[in-house]
């Protein structure tokens, strides 16, 4: 069965102009990403079930082609712009801006290659999103009460969506606590976010990483908060904490390894020079078209490849990826070693957050692939193609906003992702809550409790955790009732999931096109 077609391809590269054009003005514009898995899903399913000979596998290789380019827009999007608020004269050339893109885009699809049977295969992650597509896809092809199920949900997600964010007629979050002095500080207000699709992440992902979630959310806001911590001792500790888990993915790898008695497992000599030539070329070209030294590029490849594995094990227990946070961090790390221009350290960043964007993304188009038994090598393939133009593309569109408005971080181009890189690159700094942070999500991995989803809990606003949290409840009780089975709760929430995307995605085009 051929999965990886022309016309698949045709198809792939058209929506992903679109996608990725949308992306870029969403992302500067409101400082957030609709996930685009579920739209495209549909988009390729609606075209290629017309042909005769088309197959879901063929579909889901198609949608992971024309959904890569949104997350490069993104990792763009959300850490470059920091250089123009900054400075706003600053004279930054495309050809570098290109070079960073196309291999933060290489660098993603290698690592998504890399990590795929680890967080798929043998870790089993939830990948909320995927899980999404995949009952999606199954859906349109079965036609039966489930498929009813998923697509009434759906529709009802799409028409709430649209309502809340075009027409304002609901609010899209509400007070539960107006905050206040509470002991020897203060607690903020906190805010209930009105989502379907943060319901349906609750009751979708594993139930002790939902209650982590929550149980950061709360330790944060109503114990921390209270005893006098400010919020960005709250935040650098959950980033800590986030950063702990892959330092204890690292100490249990080595273990392993150690037990094993094995120089690196099932990876031979061969793939080992292989990935070190390749990490040197990657420095070579970083040196050569970026303000870093080759020292400085080697470490910065490295770390990315770290940053992409957290970005694809928090993408698949939570369904959120944080690219821009694990920029500054590798930033930080590369600057660190010595006095960098501006422009370099924002480049380190952009490369990052593009090579988690992509990587995050498509893992759960990976996921949905696992479901459907498609070759992962066509999805690879796909995603590599996908990656690269939508890099390119995101590079022109960029520009191109710049010049046309002028300047970021104004009303029409507020960039609100970039202009908090650009404050937390100046405000961050090697606080002993980070550190501390990093040593308790590592403790807690190896004894086997999600502290990535407790980190996110800490770092992320109530507003988002309360609706997880209260989703996870509400999952729980309804699959212990006889009449609810896990599945209907699964694809209520992948319709859930699947419809706000779809809405956000739809609202992005109509924004655009009436600018």
């Amino acid at each position: 069965m051929k999965q990886f077609t022309l016309r698949g391809f045709i198809l792939g590269v058209v929506g992903l102009l679109v996608i990725t054009t949308s992306s870029m003005y969403v992302a500067l514009r409101m400082g957030a990403l609709p996930w685009p898995t579920v739209f495209v899903t549909v988009l390729s399913m609606a075209v290629l079930s017309r042909f005769k000979n088309s197959s879901l596998q063929e579909m889901n290789v198609t949608h992971t082609l024309m959904s890569a380019g949104a997350m490069v827009s993104g990792g763009l999007a959300f850490t470059l712009p920091g250089i123009w608020i900054l400075n706003g004269s600053a004279e930054i050339k495309m050809l570098p801006v290109f070079v960073v893109t196309i291999l933060g885009a290489i660098l993603g699809t290698v690592f998504s290659a890399l990590f795929r049977r680890n967080l798929i295969e043998e870790q089993h992650l939830v990948f909320p999103i995927g899980n999404a597509a995949y009952e999606t896809l199954k859906a349109g092809v079965e036609k039966g009460k489930q498929a009813v199920k998923l697509f009434v949900s759906m529709g009802f997600s799409i028409v709430f969506t649209i309502v809340r964010d075009l027409f304002g007629w609901i609010p899209a979050a509400f007070a539960v606590y107006k905050g206040g002095k509470v002991y020897k500080g203060e607690v903020p207000p906190v805010y209930f976010w009105v989502s379907p699709m943060a319901f349906a992440i609750g009751a979708v992902i594993d139930k002790m990483a939902a209650l982590c979630w929550l149980a950061g959310g709360v330790v944060s806001c109503f114990v921390l908060a209270p005893l006098g911590f400010s919020e960005s001792f709250r935040q650098n500790l959950g980033i800590g904490l986030m950063i702990g888990t892959g330092v204890g993915i690292l100490i249990k790898f080595l273990v392993k390894l150690f037990k094993e008695k094995t120089s690196f497992g099932k990876i031979g000599k061969k793939q080992i020079i292989i990935g070190v030539c390749g990490a040197v070329v990657m420095a070579v070209l970083l040196t050569l078209f970026v303000e870093i030294n080759f020292i400085q590029a080697f470490i910065a490849v490295i770390l990315v490849g770290v940053a992409c594995l957290l970005s694809g094990m928090l993408t698949g227990q939570s369904g959120i990826n944080p690219m821009e946070i694990f920029g500054i961090l590798v930033m930080l790390g590369v600057g660190a070693l010595r006095t960098t221009p501006v422009i370099g350290l924002f480049c380190v960043a952009a490369l990052t957050a593009v090579a988690c964007g992509l990587s995050g993304d498509v893992m759960n188009d990976l996921k949905s692939g696992y479901l459907l038994k498609t070759n992962p090598k066509a999805q690879i393939k796909a995603e590599f193609f996908g990656g690269v133009i939508g890099a390119v593309l995101a590079v022109l569109v960029l520009f191109l906003m710049q010049k046309t408005f002028g300047a970021f971080g104004t009303d029409a181009l507020p960039a609100p992702q970039a202009r908090a890189v650009a404050h937390m690159a100046n405000e961050f700094k090697n606080t002993v809550e980070f550190f501390a942070g990093i040593v308790l999500g590592a403790v807690l991995f190896l004894c086997k409790v999600p502290s990535a989803t407790l980190g996110l809990g800490v770092y992320l606003p109530m507003q988002i955790t309360l609706p997880v949290g209260l989703g996870a409840i509400i999952g729980a009780i309804c699959k212990k009732t006889k009449k609810v089975s896990d599945t209907d709760v699964n694809l209520v929430a992948s319709g859930f999931l699947g419809g706000e995307g779809i809405a956000g995605v739809l609202i992005a085009f109509y924004s655009m096109l009436h600018v």
